[in-house]
């Protein structure tokens, strides 16, 4: 019997969970249900001890609605299994309390709120935290000979869209018998899927690519059945279940994430192609410009460059922080990721809480603005960009 050819990632997005609805709905419709009944104890028993799959409690994860969606997200990475998290912090926080106990080593930038966590919430837990540099890549032999068991990375990194090589992490990690995890959720699984390069584990905020409308706040933890399932228990207990509701909407987005994340990647290579030659712009920060440090890693392990850059502004801070207040058609305003089209300057906002002198460290300057990529005509946003940078 042949085996069928593998679906695209586009074709996964729209049907890649087996759940059908009972009155013919092409989606699982939402079960706004606490709790589930059963005809028996034995049958509920089955549910419980994992025999028969099945619906059982909302806050364990248990629910039609958020199992369908579970399905889908964890096709779209090529992974066993998907839990979803009412954020991406809580995801990340319970991948942290399931596998970083006995040491976390993480390598170059990361979310602002991924960082705190690291630098100041978990040592107050005991937990070692080890926070380095990309280019000190050389060190994570000696933290991970030291006793570290999980490796951290984010790629493409907020804000500097700095890249890290997968593989070869993936290959030291796993030679001191660690695990890795990557935050995905500036690339999407549409421009990078990490399980396929070696990596142990993935997380997303969903709040960004994946529901894409700037709607719903999300996140999911994606890996194989054997690793995810210790994550469970600290989802369940901690209370970090997604609502019903919110599962709906995000399934919903992901119809739409594929022709979404093309035209935003399409949009940011031109845009970034406009900054690169405009006269007030000192550099532009994006893996599809030929320039960019990590563009032939980029071509290597990425499928597309993404809809995030960032760039940096002549004249420094009080300059940056002027185009931003003069721009238009961009929002000023956090997170990323939507159809419109947002612009932040770090230093006031995802890397406000590091001190100067840090962000000078991570090459995070002042005069920076990154920018998200909605999906309004790109001409315009270029137009914008263009009478803001007019001084």
């Amino acid at each position: 019997m042949n085996k069928k050819p593998p679906q695209g990632l586009a074709t996964r997005a729209i049907h890649g969970s087996a759940s059908k609805d009972a009155h013919g709905s092409p989606y699982t419709p939402i079960y706004n249900t606490t709790t589930f009944s059963f005809s028996s104890s034995a049958a509920l028993l089955d549910v419980v001890e994992g025999r028969k799959p099945g619906s059982l409690y909302t806050r364990y994860g248990q629910n039609p609605t958020i199992q369908s969606l579970e399905e889908t997200l964890a096709g779209l990475e090529n992974a066993e299994l998907a839990w979803t998290f009412c954020s991406g912090m809580a995801a990340i926080s319970t991948l942290f309390l399931t596998y970083g106990r006995d040491g976390i080593a993480c390598v170059g930038d990361v979310y602002g709120g991924t960082m705190e966590l690291l630098s100041s919430q978990l040592p107050q837990l005991g937990i070692r935290t080890h926070l380095i540099l990309g280019k000190e890549i050389d060190r994570l032999d000696e933290l991970l000979a030291a006793g570290s068991k999980l490796v951290f990375c984010e790629t493409p990194a907020n804000p500097t869209l700095e890249l890290l090589d997968i593989r070869a992490i993936a290959a030291r990690t796993h030679a001191h018998g660690a695990l890795l995890a990557i935050d995905n959720t500036f690339a999407s699984p549409v421009n990078q899927r990490p399980l396929e390069l070696g990596a142990d584990l993935v997380v997303h905020s969903a709040t960004k690519y994946l529901g894409g409308h700037s709607d719903l706040t999300a996140g999911v933890l994606m890996g194989s059945k054997q690793l995810l399932m210790p994550a469970w228990s600290w989802r369940k207990n901690l209370g970090g279940m997604l609502a019903p509701e919110t599962a709906a909407l995000l399934s919903r987005s992901l119809r739409t994430l594929a022709v979404r994340v093309a035209q935003q990647n399409a949009s940011a290579q031109a845009i970034a192609e406009a900054m690169a030659r405009h006269p007030r712009v000192a550099r532009v920060l994006y893996p599809g410009l030929p320039d960019f440090p990590g563009h032939a890693l980029a071509r290597s392990q990425m499928h597309g460059f993404g809809g995030m850059l960032t760039i940096e502004v002549k004249g420094g801070g009080d300059a940056a922080t002027q185009v931003a207040d003069r721009l238009r058609l961009f929002t000023l305003a956090p997170s990323l990721g939507g159809a419109e089209s947002l612009v932040t300057q770090p230093c006031t906002t995802s890397h406000h809480d590091l001190t100067k002198e840090e962000r000078a460290r991570r090459g995070i300057s002042d005069a920076m603005l990154r920018l998200s990529i909605g999906l309004e005509d790109c001409a315009d946003l270029i137009a914008d960009l263009d009478q803001a940078l007019m001084m």
